[in-house]
């Protein structure tokens, strides 16, 4: 009933305007004293007749109606399966949207063609940046002095920022870039704190790794990624005091530190892009994208990252490895 009365809505005005005729008729059909059954009968006929025509045309319009919501649903890449209605305004609204979608696609392929050439740009800057940070690495290893130990660890931060580069641009590359095999989980963990052995050293931070003994499904390039910005955090946040990494529940693997925690404030954003929080604000190198690319990559992943703390008590990020796991069987 919604439509029949809606469509008797949208043509108020010729029906508005047959019953200003049958007035008209009526009136002059009394005017020259001629019986009014003469108009009125044809005029119940023709209300019928309409009444049965609108009932029609909100039957097809009901029609139409569900064929669009299902088409909503659709990708806009199967737009051309739009039925091509009767009416002339259907036809011109038909031919808006392919336009419209032509220049989507078009657009769209520009971007992506842009994105492209700038994630090809950028590889190719981090491949050829990497030359001169390996040629200083080596460097500074023949040498043993404060200064040199200090560099060394700038040098790495430098490797870090240069991989996170990378890590954005191919955040939305699609699914091309993740290999999901069964990983051993103890070696991602070890190669990652393998990276930061001169960072505990020098920072006299103590390091506790539980091994786990665990196999997972994941990407074990990017799964090291997240590990490393975690590992990085604790690192920078932690001035003295011990970083553990175990395995607290089957599939939940702990990043713990004895820093300076996060306020309960900031801990409900902490993942999102830009935001920096207290910490960040006294730290003014921070950038607010490493827990970002973490939430992200694991998402990407179809892990879950989620983090509690206690300010001045330090901070535990957890990763719960068994969702892809499950998804994956």
């Amino acid at each position: 009933m919604r439509f029949f009365f809606q469509y008797l809505k949208d043509h108020i005005r010729p029906l508005l305007l047959f019953l200003l005729c049958v007035c008209i008729f009526a009136a002059a059909f009394a005017l020259y004293h001629l019986p009014l059954g003469a108009v009125l009968y044809p005029a119940c006929l023709c209300c019928a007749l309409i009444l049965i025509f609108c009932a029609a045309e909100t039957c097809r319009r009901a029609k139409k109606h569900r064929t669009l919501q299902r088409l909503q649903a659709l990708p806009e890449d199967l737009c051309e399966v739009l039925k091509e209605y009767d009416t002339a305004d259907d036809r011109d609204y038909q031919a808006l949207i392919g336009l419209l979608c032509d220049r989507e696609a078009k657009a769209r392929a520009l971007s992506d063609e842009a994105m492209s050439d700038i994630v090809d740009y950028y590889t190719t800057w981090v491949h050829q940046i990497k030359t001169p940070i390996a040629s200083m690495r080596l460097t500074l290893q023949n040498e043993d002095s404060p200064m040199s130990r200090r560099l060394s660890d700038d040098l790495f931060r430098i490797e870090q920022y240069v991989e996170m580069v990378l890590t954005y641009l191919r955040l939305d590359a699609g699914p091309s870039d993740y290999v999901f095999r069964e990983c051993a989980l103890d070696t991602v963990i070890k190669g990652s704190l393998r990276k930061f052995a001169g960072q505990f050293i020098g920072r006299n931070i103590g390091l506790s790794f539980t091994e786990t003994g665990e196999t997972v499904v994941t990407d074990e390039k990017w799964l090291a990624f997240v590990l490393e910005q975690l590992l990085s955090n604790a690192l920078k946040y932690t001035p003295q005091g011990t970083v553990s990494v175990y395995m607290e529940a089957p599939g939940i693997l702990c990043i713990r530190d004895t820093g300076i925690g996060i306020a309960a404030c900031d801990l409900p954003r902490i993942f999102e892009k830009g935001y920096t929080g207290r910490n960040g604000r006294t730290d003014k190198t921070a950038s607010g994208l490493g827990l970002y690319l973490c939430r992200r990559v694991c998402e990407n992943l179809g892990h879950c990252i989620f983090a509690t703390s206690v300010p001045g008590e330090g901070t535990c990020f957890r990763l719960d490895l068994s969702q892809y796991r499950t998804r994956f069987e």
